[in-house]
């Protein structure tokens, strides 16, 4: 069940906040982010902008931007080389600070992102997705989430996606207020920036039962 201040808060207060908040934020760190442009495009060149589509509210399709992380370089076949080769240092601590995440500021302003909500994944994830999982589409996505604050990507899709909808269902300011926070403290200390096993997060594939079943 909803309360009445969680739902008075989804429904009216949160969209209009995400904007005061965003545009604020990109005023104050608007230094910031040209410094950063101009560091990009000296260490990795053109395009600065990283752009990709991205599924939010209800699965519409949008173009999430972040600054770019990653070089161009490919092999003799002129296909991509993998992300932990062409992830350079310069790449590296633009995520662990979350620098490459502030473009996304520009995706909340157009109303296309939340503050704070589920992160948007590939859309090529889309079809993959049971009907739990595909509720985190329910609310728009978010510059940081309670997955991101809880292991961001450190835990197994299952705990995301379980995280991504416990949000979905609790709603609430205290809730981003505290998510909000809590992504300032993990930021600072560089927690959760990369799985195990790879340069950011394994790709999701799927149920492994369902898959099993078909």
């Amino acid at each position: 069940m909803h309360s009445s201040k969680g739902g008075i808060y989804k429904r009216v207060i949160k969209t209009p906040l995400d904007f005061i908040l965003s545009l604020t934020a990109l005023v104050l760190l608007s230094p910031v982010l040209l410094i950063v442009a101009i560091l990009v495009r000296v260490k990795l060149g053109n395009p600065v902008f990283f752009k990709q589509k991205r599924p939010g509210l209800h699965e519409t399709i949008f173009t999430m931007y972040k600054f770019r992380t990653m070089t161009d370089e490919k092999d003799e076949n002129g296909y991509l080389l993998p992300d932990s080769v062409r992830l350079t240092k310069f790449g590296k601590f633009l995520r662990s600070t979350s620098l490459d995440e502030l473009p996304e500021l520009i995706n909340i302003l157009k109303g296309d992102m939340s503050i704070v909500g589920p992160r948007p994944l590939l859309v090529q994830y889309l079809p993959l997705y049971n009907d739990y999982q595909k509720r985190r589409h329910d609310v728009r996505p978010g510059l940081t989430g309670l997955a991101q604050v809880n292991g961001r990507n450190t835990i197994s899709w299952n705990e995301k996606f379980d995280l991504d909808v416990k949000y979905v269902d609790e709603i609430n300011f205290i809730n981003d207020l505290r998510i909000i926070i809590l992504t300032f403290k993990k930021v600072f200390v560089r927690e959760g920036i990369n799985s195990e096993t790879a340069a950011t997060m394994e790709p999701f594939k799927g149920n492994e039962k369902e898959r099993i079943e078909l």
